[in-house]
């Protein structure tokens, strides 16, 4: 049937059940809420049957829902209602929570009841739960929510009993209650504060006397010996900063200063380049797990596992240098297999926007950037010495697509969401040796095809094309068991020096009939103009992209119902 999404961003939720609605056989439009108007207009031009929200901020009018059912997701119990659900069960430990789809009707998440879920819930940021957990959940319930209206056209009779009986109205979470009392809090209360803003909104605070909203909170271990003031920042980590609570440390990754230069998020050496300057720098090492983003380990005899847990999936210059000099150190030794886990959230998500919008030359910086990701993507196709596999737990955007499909094998969770391509952050040509690596993937579409699809790919559509050689695993822990399982395997086959000898013969003859650093300089040189060029597409579309603002109109590759 013909489903309208009414959203306000095509996020990864959104994504992943457009995904699922249309693999059932669906036509799925999508309409950002904009205006009432333009959500009228939309559904007078789809007349769809039913009318999907999977992330909206504000009320769908009663001109809308009166005409036509609107089922709503809401990231919380049956029976819970409130725009901070998922913000209030993360500040209270809640021991599990769930999602419920609800008919859209006058009173706010008071609708019929057509599906719930539950799950339980971890230590974890809300950001983090929400790409996960809620977005798992609401996939499940959604479809079935929809196979019921499908097959009745009614809500069901009953609601799940335990919901109703835990669910209840909270208020929106105010910064006051998310305050942190530095001289107070010890490190558990902190991080679950910061989590429970994580994304948006941050909780609001001070760093060197400035106010600021605080994001990407961790744990650090605090020397035996050391001795500090609750609430004392004591130095710096990479792109954050430790600051002292009443029985640890905390890294404060990012921040945003809306009153600074750059009022969106930045790495907090980035948002406090002078303050930081003066803290004393703390090592972290690749392989004792000191190093909060890259982490390297040796799981079983033959393997080696490296992890690179960037902030939102994206890599900046700074980090992409990192993690070449990480896999430069571990290729001097190499393991018979290399997994590349990337990060738990986001395998990658390409080069580093926020950092760019806030360089002296965006163009320039932007230009550092995909040389950076470039070196890394070089690295990782050159490693001849060793069986490479890319095992993505998590969604991957742009060049972190194609930084995985440098590896010789590229495994996936079923729940992973690919965005191979680069043209909707203003039609960037894009680099990452891609006209290298995607015509030697095994599928039948064209580098063209791939590349000039707008739209999100499941992992299952991923694999049926070529991008992916595999997908399993019901959960990401599940996930990584299952590739170090098969991993030790191929690491012990007898196999694995013939495969390595044609790994090497194949680099070799490709090589010769044409150098990476021609493929290189044919992709940069269409990157350059959308760096350095007259259309500005590429500059505009980033800073819109960092400093949100709002669409005024949703792009023709998801409304498909403004094409006629």
């Amino acid at each position: 049937m013909r489903i309208l999404f009414l959203t306000r961003s095509f996020n990864g939720l959104a994504q992943r059940l457009y995904l699922e609605l249309t693999a059932l056989g669906h036509e799925v439009a999508v309409e950002f809420d904009i205006s009432d108007a333009v959500s009228l207009e939309a559904v007078a031009l789809w007349q769809p049957t039913l009318v999907v929200a999977p992330y909206l901020t504000r009320a769908i009018p009663q001109a809308l829902w009166r005409h036509t059912p609107c089922l709503v997701v809401h990231p919380g119990i049956v029976g819970d209602r409130g725009p901070s659900a998922l913000d209030w069960a993360v500040a209270e430990a809640a021991p599990e929570w769930g999602v419920t789809v609800l008919q859209a009707e006058a009173e706010m998440d008071a609708g019929p009841v057509w599906a719930g879920e539950t799950f339980p819930m971890r230590e974890a940021s809300k950001s983090s739960l929400y790409r996960h957990e809620v977005t798992a959940a609401a996939a499940r319930a959604v479809v079935r929510a929809v196979q019921h209206f499908t097959a009745t056209g009614a809500p069901p009779a009953q609601a799940a009993a335990a919901g109703v009986a835990r669910g209840r109205w909270r208020p929106l979470m105010t910064q006051a209650d998310r305050a942190i009392d530095w001289q107070h809090d010890d490190t558990a209360t902190v991080l679950r504060k910061i989590r429970a803003a994580d994304g948006a909104p941050g909780v609001s605070d001070a760093l060197f006397g400035q106010p600021c909203q605080l994001f990407d909170a961790r744990s650090a271990p605090r020397p035996a010996s050391a001795s500090y003031t609750p609430g004392q920042v004591v130095g710096r980590r990479h792109e954050a900063v430790l600051r002292a609570t009443t029985d640890g440390l905390v890294a404060l990754g990012h921040v945003r200063r809306p009153d600074g230069p750059h009022p969106f998020k930045l790495p907090t050496t980035l948002a406090f380049p002078a303050e930081i300057a003066a803290l004393p720098a703390w090592p972290g090492a690749l392989d004792d797990g000191s190093d909060p983003d890259i982490r390297y380990e040796t799981p079983c005899d033959g393997v080696g596992a490296l992890h690179f847990d960037f902030y939102n999936g994206a890599v900046s210059t700074a980090q992409c240098m990192r993690l070449r000099e990480a896999l430069c150190r571990v290729l001097t030794r190499p393991p018979r297999v290399l997994v590349l886990f990337g990060g738990t959230d986001f395998w990658c998500n390409g080069i580093h926007l926020n950092v760019i919008e806030a360089a002296d030359s965006p163009a320039d910086e932007s230009w550092r950037n995909i040389n950076a990701i470039d070196d890394v993507t070089q690295t990782l196709i050159e490693a001849t010495g060793c069986l490479v596999i890319a095992a993505m737990q998590g969604s991957a955007g742009a060049g972190g697509v194609f930084m995985a499909l440098a590896a010789d094998r590229v495994w996936a969770r079923p729940g992973v969401v690919l965005n191979p391509h680069y043209k909707n952050m203003g039609n960037l040509y894009g680099s990452e040796y891609w006209t290298y690596l995607l015509p030697r993937r095994p599928g039948p579409p064209s580098a063209a095809d791939v590349m000039g699809r707008r739209l999100p790919l499941s992992a299952r559509q991923a694999r049926a094309l070529g991008l992916l050689d595999d997908v399993f695993g019901d959960s990401a822990p599940a996930f990584r068991a299952q590739v170090l399982l098969r991993a030790a395997s191929l690491a012990a086959s007898a196999d694995l020096p013939g495969s390595l000898q044609a790994k090497h013969a194949r680099r070799l003859h490709d090589e010769a009939v044409k150098p990476l650093a021609t493929y290189r300089e044919e992709e940069l040189a269409r990157m350059r103009r959308n760096f350095y060029g007259f259309d500005p597409s590429y500059h505009v579309a980033r800073s819109n992209f960092v400093r949100r603002v709002a669409p005024s109109w949703t792009p023709r590759h998801l409304a498909i119902h403004r094409r006629i």
